[in-house]
């Protein structure tokens, strides 16, 4: 059973939420190019598609430190490794019963590698934090094939091909369409939410990128709302009603996209 504080009124909760992080395009890059992403602007019409949704900055490893943590905890580049005993929304949810995995394609053995073929840990925040256990940090191979046993959050990055920042688009979205869509289609049915977005733009529209929530409650349509990862950050931290870490504290969460709220004592 979820903590009787978990739910805040104007964030539903849900049971499982798993967002995935795609790399280095353009919103125009990728909805609306139906030729090239035919399974992403598919999945667009079934759900929440922010057509102002933005990444904090460049390049690619401080925008998932920013999603995970609320700030990029003084990276502005791609080094690596590093050390953070900061707050996050891992170590939130499991100081608060709540559970949290990462899921990295082509995760090394040795998780403290910086590169191992297709495996970027600059990719991988949670890595990088003490206060979250070694064994969050999981390859994909590891992602539940019965969705009801994942976490209650769960990100997962492909690799740098699967991802589109080393291939193509049309790649990620067969990618995508192959590892990612059957929970997608379980979620609307099981109170649970897929978040698709991207780490940052490829320098070429002010860093707008595509946002996508897909599942359970989710009324589907294009929202104008100008969105963030802090405000995505704080939307999920306030569905579990949790700390909001960072930069997120500053923001309000997402709430016009849900069809309704069922409240901590039953009612609606």
């Amino acid at each position: 059973m979820f903590p009787a504080c978990a739910a805040f009124a104007q964030v539903p909760l849900l049971d499982h939420v798993v967002v995935v992080v795609m790399e280095n395009h353009s919103f125009t890059d990728v909805i609306g190019a139906v030729a090239v992403a035919p399974y992403i602007n598919a999945l667009a019409l079934q759900g929440a598609n922010f057509t102002s949704s933005f990444a904090i900055e460049h390049p690619s490893e401080p925008n998932y430190l920013d999603l995970f943590s609320g700030s990029n905890q003084g990276v502005t580049d791609d080094s690596c490794p590093h050390t953070f005993d900061t707050a996050n929304i891992g170590s939130e949810l499991i100081a608060a019963n709540f559970t949290f995995a990462g899921y990295s394609e082509d995760l090394p053995a040795v998780a403290a590698q910086c590169t191992s073929g297709l495996y970027a840990r600059k990719h991988n925040p949670w890595v990088n934090f003490s206060n979250v256990p070694v064994q969050s940090n999981l390859p994909f191979t590891a992602f539940p094939a019965d969705f009801s046993t994942l976490p209650t959050l769960a990100f997962v990055v492909p690799n740098l091909c699967n991802d589109t920042h080393d291939c193509s688009i049309t790649t990620g979205d067969t990618w995508l369409s192959v590892n990612i869509d059957a929970y997608a289609q379980w979620a609307k049915a099981h109170n649970s939410l897929l978040v698709l977005t991207w780490d940052e733009d490829d320098h070429s529209q002010s860093n707008q990128i595509p946002t996508l929530f897909v599942g359970a409650l989710v009324i589907p349509g294009n929202y104008g709302e100008g969105i963030d990862h802090f405000r995505v950050l704080a939307t999920l931290e306030t569905m579990y009603g949790v700390a909001l870490t960072g930069s997120a504290a500053g923001k309000a969460p997402i709430t016009d996209v849900w069809d309704h709220v069922i409240f901590n004592d039953g009612f609606e």
